[in-house]
């Protein structure tokens, strides 16, 4: 069943004087949560709680099929963060639905009455013909307990017909793009083989928030040769409001740089460790969601990978435990996201 999700409010609670007094945006269970966590949101947006689903769409990346680059990004893994790569067309939308449907059955006993998020994840989901990119997603659409779509891309990978596309599926469903920016400064990019630029992602955000589509940026701390000053610059760009002068994104994902054996980065920048404790990087978090205002939603704050495949930081994987320390730190600073937003 498609949602509409026009005109749908953007709900937070202030306390007194946003500039005085904490923004809560979640007080169920007994919580006060100083930030405006997706999953509180979407909780809100549906009524019920709303679960992701990840999909491998089959798809690949133009920096590694020899169309801009080779290899991929230095950090990525070679399923694109997800557990099992593949080549573009191999999968159908059969293999959608039953993809879907294995993991909803998984879940049903945890969560009997949740809606669902079709996660469109591994390498870059709009890296193919739009009548092909259609069967996919319509595929997904098609469970009945499918609320909506999340489809990760590369800014530079949005064709017209693509986003015509995008824009006729937002008008069906409840639907956000999120596009892998990872940093504002191309040296870094560079460096990191990502073969996009600050120009192609300011040119993506502008075409999407045209068409009313929701976005939503990720970005990745701790990036080799990146200074503290530097990831929080990223953090200022794409937080700032778009061309109308009023909107914001929709959402940001942040979290920080995961050196895994599966990836180019150890061989590039060997030893390299992106932070040096849980204490240092849950530093970082806390000042960059200062900077972000009350209405994005915060996707991610942590990021971890397998441990078998992990080398630095070599907690990463205590997810509990960082998410747990970044709620504590904003609590006894008494700070919250938007608190320093000049936005």
């Amino acid at each position: 069943m498609f949602l509409s999700n026009r005109d749908f409010p953007n709900p937070f609670c202030y306390i007194g004087d946003m500039s005085e007094h904490p923004v809560i945006f979640d007080t169920t269970d007994g919580q006060q949560l100083r930030i405006n966590m997706i999953g509180s949101w979407l909780k809100r947006r549906f009524g019920r709680k709303i679960v992701k689903l990840s999909i491998d769409g089959g798809f690949t990346c133009p920096n590694r099929d020899g169309t801009k680059g080779t290899g991929g990004c230095l950090f990525c893994s070679g399923s694109g963060s997800g557990d099992m790569a593949s080549s573009i067309g191999s999968v159908s939308a059969d293999q959608i639905r039953l993809a879907l449907n294995d993991q909803i059955w998984l879940l049903s006993d945890k969560w009997p009455q949740a809606g669902y998020i079709a996660y469109f994840q591994n390498h870059t989901n709009t890296y193919a013909p739009a009548e092909h990119l259609r069967d996919l997603f319509t595929a997904a659409l098609g469970q009945p307990v499918v609320s909506g779509l999340a489809i990760a891309t590369r800014s530079d990978c949005i064709s017209d017909e693509v986003l015509d596309l995008l824009e006729e599926l937002d008008r069906q469903t409840f639907l956000w793009v999120e596009l892998g920016l990872q940093t504002i400064h191309d040296e870094t990019a560079r460096a990191m083989n990502l073969c996009h630029t600050l120009a192609d992602y300011d040119y993506a955000v502008a075409r999407l928030h045209s068409r009313g589509i929701r976005t939503v940026t990720h970005l990745i701390a701790g990036l080799p040769g990146e200074s503290r000053r530097m990831m929080l610059e990223s953090v200022k760009h794409v937080c700032q409001p778009l061309h109308d002068h009023s909107s914001h994104l929709f959402g940001l994902k942040l979290h920080m740089l995961n050196v895994v054996r599966s990836s180019a980065l150890p061989l590039e920048y060997p030893g390299y460790v992106p932070f040096e404790s849980i204490d240092d990087y849950t530093d970082f978090v806390v000042e960059a969601l200062e900077l972000v205002p009350p209405d994005i939603t915060i996707h991610r704050i942590s990021g971890d990978a397998p441990r078998r495949d992990l080398i630095a930081p070599e907690w990463s994987w205590q997810k509990r435990t960082i998410l747990n320390e970044i709620h504590r730190k904003m609590r006894e600073r008494n700070t919250w996201q938007g608190r320093r937003s000049s936005f």
